[in-house]
């Protein structure tokens, strides 16, 4: 294997790894989410507020994952 294909692989698995906890997290985020409002749907705004914060905190660790990725593909 040539030093660009390391890096092509590197890269690829850096962004596949990097993307799938917080892909898993954002989804039992969102499941529990929606079983709270179906058990207390007066609870719709806190709980909506409180569910897209932490879809954004889980969301950076993934833009973490594809920053290295592009670090380990371009440099």
């Amino acid at each position: 294997m040539l030093e660009g294909d390391i890096a092509n692989i590197g890269a690829g698995l850096a962004i596949g790894i990097g993307s799938l906890g917080p892909g898993i997290g954002i989804g039992l985020l969102a499941a529990k989410a929606m079983e709270s409002l179906g058990r207390n749907p007066e609870a719709a705004g806190p709980i909506q507020q409180n569910m897209i914060l932490a879809i954004a905190f889980a969301e950076a660790i993934a833009i973490y994952a594809l920053v290295v990725a592009v670090i380990i593909k371009f440099v």
